[in-house]
């Protein structure tokens, strides 16, 4: 094991071994195996990283529009023209198929382009002659220095999210990638600095729960963006907040699918089926739970355990449908809700264990499974589970679906399916989630719009990428200017009023 590649640092403009010694293992899910070793971050390296950034951001925000636009630019060519090396790196590491990994980069790539607009998205404002001889205009300006913590499911997309945003508003980043799949974030640092970008303007730092804390509390880092878990997200909100940042603290959720009895029943079954089981399930967006307003629950489930059988589950590598999980750890884990289903007196109509697999057996395999007449107060409803495991909840109404979506702690997104456009926006207006799909099963908002959903799939009121991820990487400034002329009235201690 000593002789595997070991992933070091982006620090500066370069690779960075840093001082600490910790590694972690970095496996290929597909193979169940290590392939590589990833360095642990101290303290001391983050304080480095952030010292780097810190020094590249006088320059950087100084740096006009015009050049920094061109760097962007070049960085979206690069990105779009190797697109499949990145994705090859998502699928090594992570294990999802490779027409996975491409998506995930394109709707990254979407960002990049929006972020290309930034000299428009940060225009201010300006009233002339608000009072006599007094104009009023506004400015946008970066804040300084950033840090991001990505999580493991979207190694290329989520970052892309945040730095194209927070370096063309003229911010510099410190990005802390999950440290279960690494190398895609040291892949895009590397491309910035191909494109133009100066060093220290887009750091990478790996580790663990030290780094992360690290970044947290720097005294020199203005604000932190995160997705992940819903216990973490909360973690990182409450510490960052504590410490005067601004914070973008995203979290899990439980995604429900209201089908109404008027729906094409096919689409519904093929929405099931993409949104539940793409990417193992590891996706935030993914429908876990379907909600089949009676009569159509039978049909419904016949017709998504029918396209479940023709799923290939295998490497990615292979032109699967559906790769491994990430880790055995998470496996196992997701694998325990089918005992959970049993004892909980769900159907468990597709058990995914045990599958044939076109890969090498030891890979973290759990095939798709799907669970009937699951009970709400069942750990497979009320857990967000993140794998490839569907649950099929039976009600008797309209009223009652959305009743039972309203009441989940998490509102992150939901969808209907339907063909009634008055049940539709009525969903739409009363249901209490913050992304809806309306016969779309994913509706993750395009990069024009900002991503975020309610509850306790939000902490704080910071959204991602679109308008709000320009007024999160920028602060407002609002002058009022006078330029006298030599007949000015003189002193008047008075409150200002305008005349």
């Amino acid at each position: 094991m000593t002789d595997l590649p070991v992933i070091t640092h982006w620090i500066d403009g370069a690779p960075v071994d840093g001082t600490s010694t910790r590694t972690a293992p970095v496996f290929n899910p597909a193979l169940g195996a290590v392939a590589k070793n990833v360095r642990l971050a101290s303290t001391a390296d983050v304080d480095t990283a952030v010292a780097s950034a810190q020094a590249a951001y006088p320059g950087w925000r100084d740096t006009s529009q015009a050049r920094r636009q061109g760097i962007m630019f070049n960085f979206r060519e690069l990105l779009n023209a190797r697109k499949g090396d990145l994705a090859d790196i998502l699928t090594a590491e992570h294990g999802k198929v490779t027409s996975d990994a491409l998506g995930e980069i394109i709707r990254g790539l979407e960002v990049v382009e929006f972020a290309l607009g930034m000299p428009h998205l940060t225009k201010g404002e300006y009233s002339e002659n608000v009072s006599t001889g007094v104009d009023v205009y506004t400015l946008r300006q970066p804040l300084g220095v950033v840090g991001i913590i990505s999580p493991f499911n979207f190694p290329a997309m989520v970052p892309l999210w945040f730095f194209p945003i927070a370096i063309a508003a003229g911010n510099t980043v410190v990005l802390k990638p999950s440290e279960k799949d690494p190398s895609a974030s040291n892949w895009l640092a590397a491309l910035m600095t191909e494109a133009g970008l100066p060093d220290g303007v887009l750091n990478v730092v790996h580790g663990d729960k030290e780094a992360v804390d690290a970044l947290l509390v720097h005294p020199n880092v203005q604000a932190i963006s995160f997705v992940g878990s819903t216990p973490i997200a909360k973690y990182i909100y409450e510490t960052a907040a504590h410490h005067g940042k601004r914070v973008q603290a995203l979290g899990g959720a439980k995604n429900h699918m209201l089908v109404l009895p008027d729906a094409d029943l096919d689409l519904a079954a093929d929405a099931a089926v993409n949104a539940g089981f793409g990417s193992a399930g590891e996706r935030c967006m993914a429908i876990s739970v379907v909600v089949a307003v009676e009569p159509v629950a039978d049909d419904l489930v016949a017709k998504i355990t029918e396209r479940l059988t023709g799923l290939k589950v295998g490497d990615g590598m292979r032109g699967c449908d559906m790769g491994p999980l990430i880790t055995q750890v998470h496996r196992d884990k997701v694998a325990s809700y089918i005992d959970v289903a049993h004892t909980d007196g769900a159907e468990v109509v597709v058990d995914g264990r045990g599958i044939e697999v076109d890969g090498d057996a030891s890979g973290f395999w759990l095939g798709p499974t799907l669970f009937d007449k699951v009970s709400t107060d069942s750990d497979v409803y009320l857990d967000e589970i993140f794998g490839p495991v569907l649950s099929i909840v039976r009600v008797a109404s309209y009223a009652e679906g959305l009743a039972l979506i309203n009441r989940s702690r998490y509102g992150n997104g939901t969808a209907i399916f339907t063909n009634d456009g008055g049940a539709a926006r009525r969903f739409q207006n009363e249901v209490q989630v913050g992304m809806i799909g309306i016969n779309v099963p994913i509706p993750v908002p395009v990069a024009y719009h900002s991503f975020g959903g309610w509850k306790d799939s939000l902490f704080g009121d910071a959204k991602a990428y679109g308008p709000a991820g320009i007024a999160f990487y920028t602060r407002e400034k609002a002058v009022t200017s006078r330029w006298l002329d030599p007949s000015h009235g003189g002193i008047n201690l008075g409150f200002p009023q305008n005349a």
